[in-house]
């Protein structure tokens, strides 16, 4: 009976409000000169002013010396200390404050202060470091690691083989192999009450550390400590226009590298050979700079959408070149590279019908080498010759084009599909042009009751104009010889996912991918690759208090390739297989001792194998690679008072790893003085205190 009185009530009020409005008295013709809207006050709208969040303070002992165990306990001393923060600030008249910070203090750690007042004003500081650690045992007998003038010891004897030089082991020193890089920046954005807004972002990094060079003369190599000591000063500017269905802004982005060691300067280990030179220099990367400048644009209505960018820019490098130990005279005394970009991006989204969307999108971009072309002298290592040759410059143009749509075919199934269309134009090159289409389709049900599922497949075929080998892009190479990324190739994919939810309190996803990549017209490089890839992930709550969660991860690409050892057809061919296998585990108990205790352990294993055949009248092993990590986090988090709580971490890594390239000596190789054994086998052990306060 209720139910029959509300559907009339709807209807006679329905029937009186297009009466009304009728006679004038809708909405926008409505008297408001008398209400006081002083009066008016709203207690649910009230804003808390105020500061709220949490602090914490961490403190952890590392005993591993292996320092690549950093890359995974975020310290690379045996103590180390955070701060955490989680800080937010509101004040009255919109005034407001955040601070965010997480692990500050340690190898890898971030902090970013926000502040303004809403609808404003926006003022933004940021700090973040990263470290990524590579060896602290490499070995090497050069002096001044980390200068760009590496020298011997004045007594040094020099020999015709690694093996024979006499005071090589007895010079070895190990010095670390690391990267390090801070950023610090600044931001300010500034909001009018009309629909202007500008921005403008500054930014800092710097970059320090060693890595691996090498310096040769004439068929002797050494590997050496090149260092590293970046600056790049990035600035975004722009103003934003923002109406009630469209968007503008015009965009600024520049950046500046600087290295402060412009050339590697270092000894010869060997007996001299190529122009009875002692001494080498290695030019190292040049200063730089690219400025880019963009128009974007957005247009909104109920059915469709449209936006688009353009895009141009520069980037010039002018470093004073390199000439000691080169005998020739030089053409320039900088290369004076310049590269000029453009680029264009179109999207329109309309929607046919409730359920019938069209996409459709076209993207341009460009890169024109306009560095001046020069004549140089060139050192050839085959005859001890000079000959001319010509810098080249490259360049590059792609179009890609987009059509896709989706059409609900019922509540519970929706189809997707689409085609897409990339065409590249290079020079000097090999291959001039290619282009890539590729077909798409995909099929999502979710009708069945704890199911969720899609599939989807694909096809594309690359192919384009005529392979010419040119002196420029193949001078010595074999002319049946083709380049992976512009050769002919069809491509097969299928991909699927399932949702499975059989309890509400189990959860289980799991999805494949194979992807079949056929090289139909290479008869010397990659000829086919199989990739397949599948995953699976369990969440089961026991109960309110007990969550276990599992996942497992396998990937396998297997290749082949021919080569040609008297520079005509294939005369031996080799099959690559790269496999990743990770496994994990994490088990949460919450609620303990009137639930102020909570326990937790997580476990990742991962195991990565590569191993090559080749086959050339007879089969071999060409090498093995693998890498085996595992990882394990027990902790314990107990809330001591209302405000403050303690957690105590215990973490474990095991690694183990096998690279022939890098388990070698510093004399293995007659006419190479390596850096020595790379490789690591170790168990690093880390416990991490961390007290946190609730404000």
């Amino acid at each position: 009976m209720n139910t029959k009185l509300n559907i009339i009530t709807l209807a006679l009020l329905t029937s009186t409000s297009f009466s009304l409005m009728a006679d004038g008295y809708g909405l926008a013709n409505a008297k408001t000169d008398n209400i006081k809207y002083d009066a008016w006050n709203c207690k649910a709208c009230a804003v808390e002013t105020g500061t709220t969040g949490t602090v914490g303070v961490g403190i952890g002992y590392n005993s591993e010396d292996d320092i690549q165990s950093a890359n995974a306990f975020n310290s690379s001393n045996q103590t180390a200390g955070k701060v955490d923060a989680d800080i937010k600030y509101q004040g009255d008249n919109g005034y407001q404050a955040k601070v965010v910070a997480n692990n500050m203090g340690m190898d890898n750690g971030r902090m970013e202060i926000d502040a303004g007042k809403l609808g404003l004003y926006r003022l933004n500081l940021g700090y973040r470091s990263i470290a990524t650690y590579q060896s602290n045992n490499a070995l090497s007998p050069y002096q001044n690691i980390g200068s760009d003038n590496l020298t011997l010891a004045g007594d040094w004897v020099t020999a015709g083989a690694s093996s024979d030089m006499p005071m090589l082991y007895n010079s070895l020193t190990p010095f670390e192999l690391s990267l390090k890089r801070e950023l610090a920046s600044l931001g300010f954005e500034y909001q009018t009450e009309s629909l202007f807004t500008t921005y403008v972002n500054f930014q800092r990094e710097e970059k320090t550390g060693t890595k691996i060079a090498s310096g040769s003369f004439f068929n002797q190599s050494m590997m050496l400590a090149e260092p590293v000591d970046y600056t790049t000063d990035i600035l975004n500017a722009g103003i934003k226009l923002r109406g009630d269905n469209w968007f503008t802004s015009l965009n600024y982005s520049g950046s500046v590298f600087s290295n402060n060691h412009q050339q590697l300067g270092f000894d010869s280990a060997f007996n001299p050979t190529f122009g009875a030179q002692t001494r080498g220099y290695i030019a190292l990367d040049p200063d730089n700079e690219a400025h880019t400048i963009s128009l974007m644009g957005q247009y909104n209505d109920s059915i469709t959408s449209l936006s688009g960018r353009l895009r141009l820019g520069q980037m010039t490098q002018d470093q004073q070149l390199t000439s000691l130990g080169y005998s020739y005279s030089l053409p320039a005394d900088s290369i004076d590279a310049k590269v000029d970009i453009a680029g264009m991006t179109l999207k329109a989204v309309t929607k046919l019908s409730r359920a019938w969307r069209l996409t459709g999108s076209y993207d341009y971009n460009d890169r024109e080498n306009n560095t001046q072309i020069e004549q140089w002298t060139q050192i050839s290592i085959n005859d001890v010759t000079g000959k001319v040759v010509y810098n080249t410059p490259y360049d590059h143009t792609s179009h890609r084009a987009k059509l896709s749509t989706d059409y609900r075919i019922s509540h519970d199934i929706k189809l997707d599909a689409g085609y897409d269309f990339r065409r590249d134009e290079r020079s000097n090159q090999g291959r001039e042009t290619t282009d890539d289409n590729n077909v798409w389709a995909r099929l999502r049900l979710n009708s069945f009751d704890m199911w969720d599922m899609w599939l989807k497949g694909s096809f594309s075929k690359r192919d384009g104009s005529e392979y010419l080998a040119s002196e420029s892009s193949s001078a010595e190479q074999n002319p049946l010889l083709r380049r992976y990324y512009i050769a002919d190739r069809d491509r097969t994919q299928v991909e699927a996912r399932i949702n499975h939810t059989p309890m509400d309190n189990l959860n289980i996803d799991f999805g494949v991918r194979y992807a079949f990549d056929d090289y139909t017209d290479t008869q010397i490089g990659l000829t086919e690759s199989k990739d397949t890839n599948y995953d699976i992930n369990i969440n089961y709550m026991i109960n309110n208090d007990i969550n276990i969660n599992t996942f497992y991860n396998h990937q396998i690409i297997k290749s082949a390739q021919s080569g040609s050892a008297n520079v005509s057809i294939a005369t031996w061919q080799a099959d690559i297989e790269d496999t990743v296998d990770v496994v994990g585990a994490g088990l949460s108990y919450n609620n303990l001792m009137d639930s102020r205790l909570r326990l937790g352990l997580d476990y990742t294993y991962s195991d990565s194998d590569s191993t090559t055949q080749v086959r050339q009248g007879v089969s071999g092993d060409y090498g093995d690679y693998f890498a085996k990590v595992h990882n394990i986090n027990v902790y314990a988090q107990y809330q001591a008072t209302d405000k403050m709580s303690l957690r105590i971490d215990y973490k474990m890594e095991k690694y183990l790893d096998n690279d022939d390239a890098n388990d070698i000596e510093p004399d293995t190789i007659w006419n190479v003085m390596s850096l020595g054994n790379l490789q690591h086998d170790y168990t690093a052990h880390m416990i991490m205190l961390n007290v946190r306060y609730t404000l």
